[in-house]
């Protein structure tokens, strides 16, 4: 009895699985579709207004004309039309290319226009487009990673990945890392404890493992690991599924102190040692301190075994240099407060 409820619970499972893959395949084939469509219709919209010398007035008209034709298509707003001329233009006139862009053509025509919109580097946005397809972000998780400024951010800690792994994996893993994180998601305020910290970004998961990026999977909190009869306490511990490796993270409250390399040191080589497999890469450690002095980490991390990198944390997002100088200082709110008062 218990071997037909295996047999047919693995038979349900696997039609499920090849259910969902061909409607995965579907949505795909109809998102390729409809990218190719706006494409066209951006490229025939370019192309007329040359030829014929029409200015902007003719998209209102197409626009009402197209709802009054074909009432039940939607998507051919006078909006989206000026989206649609916009697509076509931007990766034309800057590659000169009569074909969708690989980068953006699998994805959702949502995040294409969020991309045109806010992005104007196109390295950059390539960049963005390729994260959000393989690490398959929302259209809100890929606003969130452009204000976040993740592109900014990749691969600039301090490491001696270049030194202790090889090319194609130290490549890998540093463009993995990022500085700073952003915690934004806490509402801790200083002055806070470490564990405190740790909590939570615990009780955030889903958005801490969406910080740290793709192939992050949680292993445990305050890891018991035990050597010559004493156990110590590995702050998370995560294995990268994509770099094959143990991620040891020790988080640090305040300014980096070489003594931190040290203590990461200690903590990766116990990993690799008891817990790392054959066919794992070395393990891997990560420490976030809310300040580092570059040079002084550098020098911690020289003579150094393990790789190890060093990055900062931030529990607020900075806010940008033009918004600040537009914001009224404490002073001159005091000063709109007296004469208030006064009048």
């Amino acid at each position: 009895m218990t071997s037909e409820v295996t047999i047919y619970s693995t038979l349900l499972t696997d039609i499920k699985d090849r259910i969902q893959h061909s409607q995965y395949k579907a949505m795909r084939a109809v998102n390729a579709e409809l990218i190719d469509m706006y494409w066209d219709i951006g490229s025939i919209l370019h192309k007329q207004q040359k030829q014929q010398g029409w200015g902007a007035a003719i998209i209102p008209r197409l626009a009402k004309d197209i709802v009054n034709e074909l009432p039940e298509v939607k998507g051919f707003s006078e909006r989206n039309l000026k989206r649609m001329l916009r697509f076509y233009r931007e990766y034309t006139e800057s590659m000169h290319s009569e074909k969708v862009p690989q980068a953006v053509a699998q994805l959702p025509w949502g995040h294409n226009t969020l991309l045109i919109e806010r992005i104007k580097d196109l390295g950059e946005r390539f960049w963005y487009a390729e994260q959000a397809i393989s690490q398959g972000w929302s259209r809100s998780v890929l606003l969130n990673m452009i204000e976040s400024n993740a592109f900014a951010r990749q691969g600039s800690s301090v490491t001696n990945f270049k030194e202790r792994l090889p090319i194609a994996q130290s490549e890998l893993v540093q463009q993995t890392l990022k500085d700073p994180y952003l915690f934004d998601f806490l509402t801790l305020s200083e002055p806070f404890k470490e564990r405190e910290l740790e909590t939570g970004l615990l009780k955030h998961l889903e958005s801490f493992l969406l910080e740290l990026g793709e192939g992050f999977s949680f292993v445990g909190r305050q890891y018991p690991v035990e050597v010559s009869n004493q156990e110590y306490y590995i702050d998370l511990l995560f294995y990268h599924l994509k770099l094959r490796s143990f991620v040891v993270i020790e988080l640090k409250r305040g300014d980096f102190k070489p003594e931190h390399a040290g203590k990461m040191n200690f903590y990766c080589s116990v990993v690799d040692e008891q817990l790392k497999h054959e066919s794992d890469q070395p393990t891997i450690g990560l420490i976030l301190c809310q300040t580092k002095d570059r040079i002084l980490a550098e020098y911690s991390l020289r003579g150094i075994d393990t790789p190890i990198g060093v990055s900062n944390y931030e529990l607020t997002r900075a806010l940008p240099e033009t918004l600040k100088s537009s914001l009224p200082s404490i002073e001159e709110i005091e000063i709109e407060l007296s004469s208030d008062l006064t009048g």
